[in-house]
């Protein structure tokens, strides 16, 4: 990318080399943005395949499927590489063509692509069958040598995944599990959620225990307000019952006291 950017002047050169990185930086935590930087970047220099690929790949994330296509085909038309014919082939998919993303896995191009690429395209194939509710072909698709290999490469994660997706879909619940391990296995940097959809399938929930921790706090706060609401009823009740007069009929001690005091004149009398 830098060799593509000298040729153009110094100044515009570092402009756009500045936008590109940021494309970089921002296209997986926030692609609008990068979307944003590579239409600077494809204002200032349209003419370098670089800027063209990133440009495709900034639509492509937001799904702005039939432009990134025509920046994939742009860039491969300057640079004459076939690396972008799987991603390409997926842009057709993105536009509800599965049809031609399946015609793309049956060109030649696809036997110029490197082994990353052929398994790239492998799955852009798989997804397109399943596109067409073909749902076993999609699984035959996926079998390959690279699926039941042992070495662990910088796409077995997602392919294992793929597969085990794929059977999930037609109802072979114990075959996907084992493939959805598969893939947890190998995937070291979590590029897949294969652990959540092995909790599900083994019907296992998590709780956010902090949140749960927060909940149980709150409802101690409630329980020692409510108590202490009950102890100041309590205590209203007892200085109430303290100052009342007393009613008619009560045998209190100023009841008694009356009573003495009749008997005693009585007495006189």
């Amino acid at each position: 990318m830098r060799q593509e950017l000298q040729s153009l002047p110094k100044g515009l050169a570092e402009d756009v080399a500045r936008n590109l990185v940021m494309v970089a930086n921002l296209i997986d935590e926030d692609p609008e943005q990068a979307y944003a930087y590579s239409r600077v970047a494809l204002r200032l220099a349209s003419r370098v395949a670089a800027v063209r690929e990133a440009a495709g790949f900034a639509a492509y994330t937001t799904q702005k499927y039939s432009e990134a296509l025509a920046e994939f085909r742009a860039a491969r038309r300057m640079t004459g590489s076939v690396e972008l014919w799987p991603v390409m082939a997926d842009c057709e998919r993105g536009l509800g063509r599965p049809e031609r993303a399946l015609a793309m896995a049956g060109e030649p191009e696809v036997q110029k692509l490197d082994k990353a690429g052929q398994v790239e395209m492998r799955l852009v194939a798989a997804g397109a069958r399943r596109d067409m509710g073909q749902l076993e072909a999609a699984i035959v698709t996926l079998q390959s040598p690279e699926l039941a290999s042992n070495s662990v490469q910088p796409w077995t994660a997602r392919l294992r995944y793929a597969y085990a997706d794929a059977l999930l879909a037609a109802g072979r619940e114990g075959e996907a599990r084992e493939w959805f391990a598969k893939a947890l296995e190998a995937d070291k940097d979590g590029a897949t959620d294969a652990s959540d959809r092995l909790a599900e399938i083994d019907g296992v929930e998590f709780v956010d225990a902090i949140v749960d921790l927060d909940e149980a706090h709150e409802d101690e706060a409630h329980e020692d307000e409510a108590e202490a609401d009950e102890h100041l009823d309590e205590h209203k009740g007892g200085s109430q019952a303290s100052g009342q007069a007393a009613e008619p009929g009560d045998t209190g001690a100023a009841g008694d006291a009356a009573a003495r005091d009749e008997e005693q004149d009585r007495s006189a009398e």
